[in-house]
């Protein structure tokens, strides 16, 4: 799944923020970019149209740490949330690496939650991907509405797997950082393990 330059000595890895339309994993990923050393990021690239704010991805390389003397370079890329794009949503989790799925909090929200969190799961099996074997982190944003979704119930509905779960308001950056360093971690994991 990874790609290994060795000319530049660089293990690059693909992080895929997943979920609903409008969810905030566009929100998240300009944060993430905004809040980052222009030194550690590449160029963000957004295509749009006027049905979705994100057509095909965004992408952000971060450079962290070492492993084995190469450096790791994660490519954040989101997915368009309408599910008439489903052919976007499948090529971008080509050779994932990680996965973060956005869950909106609105209680509204919550059929398109699971509609979206499934899938996922159907568009990984067809990469012959099993979730069971992708790091992968939830994260429950828009907190800060009213009336939202109690998180307990999110987590027995959206994480059936026990994974590591956030709060977030990402238009505030609020557990943002959180959830990115936990699906770091995971990743990093899975690579120290594999080489």
């Amino acid at each position: 799944m990874s790609f290994i330059n060795y000319s530049a000595r660089e293990i690059n890895c693909k992080i895929v923020y997943y979920g609903p339309g409008l969810c905030g994993k566009t929100t998240n990923l300009k944060f993430i970019y905004n809040k980052t050393r222009p030194e550690s990021r590449g160029k963000m690239v957004s295509l749009a149209t006027e049905t979705e704010r994100t057509l095909f991805f965004d992408f952000l390389p971060l450079a962290l740490g070492e492993i084995k003397g190469f450096r790791t370079r994660f490519h954040l890329y989101t997915v368009p949330g309408q599910i008439f794009y489903d052919a976007s949503r499948k090529l971008i989790l080509k050779g994932v690496d990680g996965i973060v799925f956005v869950a909106d909090s609105q209680v509204e929200r919550m059929d398109a939650n699971i509609e979206s969190f499934e899938n996922m799961k159907e568009n990984l099996e067809e990469h012959g991907y099993s979730l069971e074997k992708i790091p992968y982190v939830i994260q429950y944003n828009k907190r800060d509405i009213p009336d939202c979704v109690p998180v307990e119930e999110m987590r027995r509905i959206l994480n059936v797997d026990s994974v590591p779960d956030f709060e977030a308001v990402a238009t505030k950056g609020i557990g943002v950082f959180d959830t990115l360093k936990a699906v770091v971690k995971l990743v990093l994991v899975e690579l120290k393990k594999s080489s």
